[in-house]
């Protein structure tokens, strides 16, 4: 700190040799000299704190040097482009009740009780309201602090103190009232730093609580397709079972005829222990997707026991109907983790720049006023009122050590911020394309899936006509029978695993939702 200059005053008198005679002016002649005012003391004060503190300003502890840090990844690197009509699940027509266009009640209810009732879900929300709280704390410190207090003590005052007699020796009660205001002037961004830290933070909490309702509302509504699979295919099991039941009855009827072997008829039996053990496995299956379900929806099983659902027909994506579209940048934007990773990088961007304020001066401006007085008859009297203000300056001279650390910190928390962030994005990426691969694979697969259904349907006609006629068999007609049921379940399990692909893709789309930041 430069020592403040002293500056000498000037006298107006001029001093003569006492020596000389004609230097002494006649006594009616002088006149006293009349001194020139110093400022008072209540001035010296806040003009000498005012000087330390400009001074004080251009004082800062140095500031280290960070090497180069991580960088975001460019969109088009990854493949996201520009384009009119990006992908979206259902066109401009997106909603965040996505499920609702399956049209089952049994499955808004579900998901209405899982989104209310979640402990998942309540645990986010919590972290939603405590970031909110921490953006809340972040206002009120660009704001003066006022408050007031009172105290009073009754002691004794000693001989060998401060005070006089009649004090000193004497058991008196000292009172003070005040009140006081406090300000943090903040020269060097701290507080909007830390209040931009806050608000990211909330932002990704925020975006995070989506993430997870959207990921919660996908795995209840897979879960519950797969149930209504599962059931429709122990209903078309049960009726294959039946069929081949009916088939060895037949054979060993013409065994017992002698028209037919004991080779015939283990061919006939072979068939219905794997079908036991498929229904076996299907009754597994169902036991443990109600099971998911209750605890998706916060319930017991057995509340669910009676729920048997209708596999729904495929939804109508417009995503999934365009070949050859690639994904958007919008996909940026409609993902919540990758918003709410966007954001986090934000935060850690203010809390390096928070940091970086702590290395320079903080000046805070008091004041207070109030009554003070020894004996409480006197507290409240005129001459007991006492009031004050002063700056206070800080300067980090002797604590650059702890923050370099703390900045280096920040810093290495923003790169970590980074790479998250990149991570969510390539994830996403990765996922929206999978699952819009999965799903198309799975629409050509079942438009071969509906020949070979039909082939086997004509063909048991045409077996049924000549049942009919007198020219075929019973045996025969179980047979088409029996392969049209097999078809049958082969399009049931590619239509269930295609509604599945669905709400991944939805999911992996955003299922409706957009950052109302990015859209504005």
């Amino acid at each position: 700190m430069t020592p403040i200059p002293k500056t000498e005053t000037a006298r107006s008198a001029t001093q003569a040799k006492p020596d000389t005679p004609s230097a002494q002016p006649p006594l009616s002649m002088t006149k006293p000299a009349m001194p020139i005012a110093s400022p008072p003391l209540s001035l010296k004060l806040p003009l000498l704190m005012l000087t330390l503190g400009l001074l004080g300003l251009s004082a800062c502890a140095p500031v280290p040097t960070l090497k180069p840090g991580a960088s975001l990844l460019p969109p088009e690197q990854l493949g996201l482009k520009q384009a009119k009509g990006e992908l979206q699940p259902f066109g401009a027509d997106a909603a965040k009740s996505w499920w609702t266009r399956f049209k089952d009640p049994q499955l808004d209810a579900l998901l209405a009780r899982a989104l209310a009732q979640s402990p998942s879900l309540a645990q986010v929300r919590a972290r939603v309201e405590r970031a909110s709280a921490l953006v809340e704390n972040a206002l009120a410190s660009d704001k003066p602090l006022v408050g007031a207090g009172m105290d009073a003590t009754y002691q004794r005052y000693p001989e060998h103190s401060l005070y006089p007699p009649p004090i000193a020796g004497s058991l008196r009660t000292m009172a003070t009232v005040q009140a006081g205001i406090s300000y943090d002037w903040d020269f060097f961004g701290r507080h909007e730093a830390e209040l931009n830290a806050a608000l990211g933070q909330a932002r990704a909490a925020e975006a995070e609580s989506e993430a997870a309702q959207l990921m919660l509302a996908a795995q209840l509504t897979r879960s519950y397709l797969s149930l209504a699979r599962v059931l429709a295919q122990k209903d078309l099991l049960a009726q294959q079972l039946s069929q081949r039941e009916q088939s060895l009855a037949l054979v060993r009827q013409r065994v017992a005829a002698g028209l037919d072997t004991s080779l015939e008829q283990r061919t006939a039996e072979s068939p219905l222990p794997e079908l036991r053990r498929q229904a076996w496995v299907l009754d597994e299956q169902a036991a443990l997707l109600r099971q998911q379900l209750a605890s998706l929806s916060a319930q017991s099983a057995e509340q669910l026991g009676t729920l048997k659902p209708e596999l729904p027909k495929p939804l109508s994506l417009q995503a999934a109907s365009n070949e050859g579209q690639s994904l958007g940048l919008d996909l940026l934007g409609r993902r919540p983790d990758v918003v709410a990773a966007r954001w986090r990088v934000e935060a850690s961007t203010q809390q390096l720049a928070l940091a970086r304020s702590q290395f320079y001066p903080n000046l805070n401006l008091s004041a207070f006023a109030g009554f003070s007085s020894i004996g409480l008859d006197q507290l409240l009297k005129a001459g007991s009122l006492q009031f004050g203000f002063g700056p206070s300056l800080r300067l980090p001279l002797f604590d650059t050590g702890r923050l370099r650390a703390q900045f280096k910190g920040s810093a290495a928390e923003l790169d970590a911020s980074v790479a998250a962030y990149n991570a969510a994005v390539l994830e996403a990426v990765r996922e929206a394309s999978g699952q819009l691969s999965s799903l198309q694979s799975l629409q050509r697969q079942q438009q071969e899936q509906e020949a070979l259904l039909g082939n086997a349907r004509a063909s048991r006609d045409l077996v049924a006509q000549r049942f009919n006629a007198g020219l075929g068999s019973k045996l025969a007609l179980l047979n088409a029978q029996g392969s049209v049921l097999q078809q049958e379940r082969q399009s049931l399990e590619l239509r269930g695993q295609t509604l599945e692909a669905q709400v991944g893709l939805i999911r992996a789309l955003g299922g409706g939702w957009q950052d109302a930041a990015t859209a504005q």
